[in-house]
């Protein structure tokens, strides 16, 4: 087709199946700098695409729009292109990527809002090494600061047998903390790591606050700096910045947040070819000021990227749970899990992109059920295990001849060969919550054709199963991505 065209053709589905398999504006696109009539370029274009032989129909619609009805043949040999792998390794230039992902304090438990970072983070990293790239998980460690003292202070005062300070934590996991000796913060992260694990959210890597000040000096002199006001400040406002941004204080010589910021820059680029930071929308001000640092540093604000996602409200009989890890009157991402399970959890959190608030009906994520999306595409899977156990147990019956595809056949196979663009574009747009929606649509389209194509003993079973293998696959894989596990039985 492209070549036909002479240029890249990019084809669509059209939303109506009346209207052929494929179309595209290419015509539309090229009319302008021929000089010429966007539809007789369709025309004359159709002309040449009804001669492969991969194409049943061409005609042009509209001002010059080209709709495209292939043959079962080419259907049939791009089925036969799904296997092992399918859909991913499309990375041209495959880059070491970091991804840093939840960094929550260690001053209490693993709230939901924090979750909605790890499952971002993890589905955008899972696509990555999907896609080709070499991929590592990071989190920030910050142990130091105002915050883990007020913590410290939490767990010291209830030791005492006194209540938190005002402005203190509070909760139960409070006193959990304070009912073992020692410094509460190493404990509390190895359990924040535990429930990141049950959440399925791996980590390769650990960056503490603390290992992070031997770097700072080197860092120090890759920036342009000055001083005013008792303080040496980095003049980022230089390199796109809405203000400079202190580092050192000159009267004791301490360190500020952005002399960290800029170490932990400098960590990260030199060791991989782009950091991707996952942050709350709060921090919002990070993206000029991290992308001035890079730049200034020299190694260019291109190689740093700042996804920001929004709240996540959750829903039960009506009513808006709160959240604030200091008062205790939170939702912990561990009694999320207990209240819908780990699938619905990864689902429900990656399924909103990150621009969108997300709200969860926490009675429908947890009901088992075909109104629950995370359930319905599960479902989809083991039907088709289902489907493959039977198989194995019932002899095939024998082909009759040549038999054309049915309408359903034809639009799960188009269906399944969208994934990789999908999964590409997933990826390349930080968006992993493309990945639940066709994974629904996968699951329409096959329920569709399970209702009307029979399987086992059918004249063309041998090509229904095989199909049932790539749906099976691709639903597997998809699922996969967001961190959802793809049962053999429900």
């Amino acid at each position: 087709m492209s070549e036909a065209a002479g240029r890249t053709v990019e084809l669509e589905r059209p939303k109506d199946a009346a209207h052929g398999d494929y179309a595209t504006n290419v015509a539309l696109q090229t009319a302008k700098a021929l000089g010429r009539n966007p539809r007789e370029v369709a025309e004359e274009l159709a002309g040449r695409v009804r001669e492969l032989s991969e194409v049943v129909s061409a005609d042009v619609a509209g001002p010059g729009f080209l709709n495209l009805t292939v043959t079962d043949a080419f259907l049939e040999e791009v089925l036969g292109e799904m296997g092992e792998g399918y859909g991913g390794g499309w990375a041209s230039a495959p880059e070491r990527i970091q991804v840093e992902l939840v960094s929550a304090n260690p001053t209490g438990p693993i709230t939901v809002a924090s979750a909605r970072n790890g499952a971002l983070g993890d589905s955008i990293a899972r696509l990555l090494a999907f896609g080709g790239h070499e991929v590592e998980r990071e989190y920030y460690w910050n142990d130091a600061g105002a915050q883990m003292d007020r913590f410290r202070a939490s767990v010291d005062a209830v030791r005492r047998g006194e209540d938190p300070p005002e402005d203190g934590y509070h909760g139960d996991y409070i006193r959990d903390l304070a009912a073992v000796p020692g410094d509460p913060v190493p404990a509390m992260l190895d359990q924040i790591v535990a429930t990141l694990d049950r959440f399925r959210v791996p980590f390769d890597s650990f960056m503490r606050e603390v290992d992070l000040v031997p770097e700072i000096p080197a860092a120090l002199a890759q920036l342009e700096t000055y001083e005013a006001e008792g303080t040496l400040w980095a003049r980022t406002t230089a390199h796109g910045d809405d203000k400079d941004r202190p580092l050192v204080r000159s009267s004791d010589g301490s360190h500020l947040y952005f002399a960290a910021d800029a170490a932990y820059m400098r960590h990260k680029l030199e060791r991989f070819d782009r950091a991707l930071y996952v942050l709350g929308a709060d921090h919002h001000g990070y993206m000029g000021r991290l992308r001035a640092l890079a730049s200034m540093m020299g190694y260019g604000e291109d190689r740093v990227e700042i996804l920001l996602y929004q709240l996540v409200h959750l829903m039960k009989g009506g009513e808006q749970a709160k959240m604030s890890k200091r008062r205790g009157d939170v939702v912990f991402l561990d009694e999320f899990m207990d209240e819908i399970g780990v699938d619905a959890a990864r689902w429900y959190l990656v399924n909103r992109g990150p621009d969108q608030a997300i709200e969860i009906d926490v009675d429908l994520a947890s009901e088992a059920s075909q109104k629950n999306p995370v359930y319905y595409v599960q479902y989809a899977h083991a039907r088709i295990a289902s489907i493959l156990r039977s198989a194995e147990e019932t002899p095939a019956a024998a082909p009759s001849g040549e038999a054309g595809l049915m309408s359903p056949e034809r639009e799960l196979i188009k269906r399944l060969a969208d994934f990789p663009q999908v999964a590409q574009e997933a990826a390349e747009r930080r968006a992993p919550q493309r990945i639940p929606t066709y994974a629904i649509e996968v699951a329409d389209d096959f329920h569709r054709f399970y209702h009307d194509c029979k399987v086992i003993g059918s004249d063309n079973e041998a090509f229904r199963l095989e199909l049932c293998r790539a749906a099976q696959g691709v639903i597997a894989r998809c699922l996969d991505l967001v961190g959802v596990d793809a049962p053999e039985r429900m």
